[in-house]
């Protein structure tokens, strides 16, 4: 086995089970397991790639929880159908948990990826779907619910990226527009005029998909994802400021306060 007794210290643990994890995820690559295929028993699958079970069942958990594998009660564990939306979860919570600079990193990359999904959109979306953007852009028209207001934002944008036709692009971009949520809530509730803003972003994008013109949706479509990223920007900006006072003897102020 490559984890014997005296292999118990932490990092060379993990070690193993990364190759453990590796070693599977290549059986998946080569085809020697399929998406729906039921996985050999943890001892079969640990003897025939020469690993502990205490490796292999940390493998397969770990495999688990990024939705490689499920686990069917009373069945075994089987490789997944291997779904984008499913396999790429997990990097929206990289984008929930994110802050400060590391949030405008990743508003950069939803409007270079949304910019790119709403141009396909643009040469491929049905009547159907492009009716249903109209609807939620006219729900957004029809109130001043800020929390009404976002949820058809969202909505709208899913139903564009779902229309572009790539199911790996519309899953990374349905993890961070709605991981952003809060972003767009700061925006809309501390920005006078920001609802007024999006609604005519909004309108733009409709106008660009209705007239089938992938670079007109293009445009719009950066435009639109470009104003959040910048009030952000001068947020992190902002709150990265030191204190006017800063570096001044106590008790004594800077010009700018006593004005």
């Amino acid at each position: 086995m490559e984890d014997s007794p005296r292999s118990g210290i932490g990092a060379v643990k993990g070690t193993v089970t990364q190759r453990a994890i590796e070693r599977i995820k290549a059986m998946i690559t080569d085809g020697l397991l399929e998406p729906g295929q039921r996985l050999p028993t943890e001892r079969d699958l640990a003897a025939q790639l020469g690993i502990s079970r205490s490796s292999m069942r940390e493998a397969i958990r770990a495999l688990t929880v990024l939705g490689v594998l499920e686990a069917r009660h009373g069945s075994g564990i089987y490789v997944t159908a291997l779904n984008a939306g499913d396999l790429l979860e997990t990097f929206g919570v990289v984008a929930d948990l994110s802050r400060g600079p590391r949030l405008v990193e990743l508003l950069q990359v939803r409007r270079i990826l949304e910019s790119t999904a709403t141009a396909l959109a643009a040469a491929r979306i049905t009547p159907d779907q492009l009716a249903v953007v109209e609807g939620h852009l006219a729900a957004m028209n029809a109130t001043d619910d800020p929390e009404e207001i976002l949820a058809h934002d969202l909505e709208f944008h899913r139903v564009i990226a779902a229309a572009a036709g790539n199911e790996t692009m519309a899953a990374i971009l349905d993890g961070l527009s709605s991981r952003t949520f809060r972003a767009r809530v700061w925006r809309g509730y501390q920005e006078e005029g920001a609802f007024a803003r999006t609604r005519r972003e909004h309108a733009a994008i409709h106008r660009a998909l209705a007239a089938r013109d992938p670079e007109a949706a293009r445009a719009a479509a950066a435009a639109h994802v470009g104003e959040v990223e910048e009030w952000l920007r001068a947020q992190v900006r902002a709150e990265s400021r030191p204190p006017l006072d800063a570096g001044l003897p106590a008790g004594q102020s800077s010009p700018r306060t006593r004005q």
